[in-house]
């Protein structure tokens, strides 16, 4: 008797059935080699193009740091820059990051970083500003200009309405230009601080494609160098504590959780011998910018007086006064806070809670006094009630 081998529809795939008398399947063969004809990349060569990625924009960003290390225009303007952004934030007003394309997207991250340092920022793409956006920039505010060019078509047919809203205020622009009268924005918004960011190799020289890469790195190098120094001068020693209440999730909330669990108060101390000492002779103004130079924005005198951060940024007596002539400047050592150095953070927060309670309305253990930590009956360092009680 024979049996039919009908097919049976599957979809639209005919599948024989299987019979004992069928012959098995061979497996699928392998790929073919590559004929003669057909080019396949090295891999040698595909790393070597990866490589040079790598080396070019390492080169250039060698090569920018040099650059603000030694040229003094561009230290002199980081400067001035750094300045109109702390001005800016302190009087209320807010950071504006204007940019389009590529260079839009760098600006959306610097205002992620600049929000995560308390740093008041908004980005606003150039084109949305003839739709409207212009309405979120007022008087007290700066912009901060992101074009590689100079000359991007979109931020000059910006400028005219943005000056015509709000004429003369402050902008900053992050450009490959070298000089400000090599930058087309600058000649029309003139007093717009430049910050250079060239290249030592266009990138078309480099890869062969003008695809932006190193001019985003260098830009986005320069954002953040702006970032972190002028919220170092806004917040002192307190900014990892300000960034750390701004980013309480992810891996980083987590690990910052765990590190503030173990954290000793002399962990957030100033060491004294990082701290300057400055004459008795010296102006208040002097006195200020040896504190701003000296990253740690601190000052002492003759080891039994120093000048904290608060005090100096809430002066607003004559600069020019002797150091020691200042009201209300100076802590000497007789106002001076102990606590020894093992204890951790919770508990130094409780010694000033219950000191704050024990004196009511005397205004002791105020932000701007001084704690001196104790190791082994010496100081080892300082730091202020106000920076201490941040996270309380």
């Amino acid at each position: 008797m024979t049996h039919d081998h009908n097919p049976i529809k599957n979809s639209e795939v005919y599948v024989l059935q299987e019979s004992q008398h069928c012959p098995a399947i061979p497996p699928p063969s392998p790929p073919s080699p590559s004929t003669p004809g057909e080019e396949v990349p090295d891999f040698i060569d595909i790393l070597e193009t990866g490589l040079n990625v790598l080396r070019t924009e390492s080169a250039a960003l060698a090569q920018i740091t040099t650059i603000y290390e030694s040229n003094t225009h561009a230290r002199n303007n980081f400067e001035f820059a750094v300045k109109e952004i702390v001005t800016c934030n302190t009087r209320g007003g807010k950071i504006v990051i204007i940019g389009i394309g590529k260079s839009g997207h760098i600006g959306k991250k610097l205002e992620a970083t600049f929000n995560s340092l308390s740093m008041g920022t908004h980005f606003m793409q150039a084109s949305e500003g003839l739709h409207g956006d212009l309405g979120v920039i007022h008087a007290r505010d700066v912009i901060l200009f992101i074009s590689n060019s100079g000359k991007t078509p979109e931020i000059l047919g910006l400028l005219p309405h943005l000056q015509a809203k709000v004429p003369g205020i402050p902008a900053i622009i992050i450009t490959e230009a070298r000089t400000s009268e090599a930058c087309e924005l600058i000649k029309q918004k003139p007093g717009t601080i430049l910050l250079s960011a060239p290249m030592h190799m266009s990138e078309e020289a480099a890869f062969g494609v003008k695809a932006p890469t190193t001019s985003i790195i260098l830009a986005l190098a320069i954002g953040h160098a702006l970032a972190i120094t002028s919220g170092k001068v806004m917040h002192g020693i307190s900014l990892c504590d300000v960034f750390h209440k701004n980013h309480p999730g992810g891996a980083i909330g987590a690990t910052i959780e765990k590190a503030q669990m173990t954290q000793k108060v002399s962990d957030r101390a100033i060491p004294i011998m990082d701290i300057p000492e400055v004459s008795c002779n010296l102006a208040v103004s002097r006195v200020g910018l040896m504190m701003f130079q000296s990253q740690k924005g601190w000052a002492r005198i003759r080891g039994d007086h120093v000048v904290p951060p608060r005090r100096m940024k809430a002066f607003q007596m004559d600069n020019n006064l002797p150091i020691m002539s200042a009201p209300g400047l100076l802590v000497p050592r007789s106002q001076w806070h102990r606590i020894p150095a093992d204890f951790d953070i919770a508990e130094a927060q409780q010694f000033v809670n219950l000191n704050r309670r024990a004196h009511g309305r005397e205004q002791k253990f105020a932000d701007d006094e001084v704690l001196v930590i104790i190791e082994d009956g010496e100081m080892c360092g300082v730091l202020e009630i106000g920076d201490l009680m941040a996270e309380a």
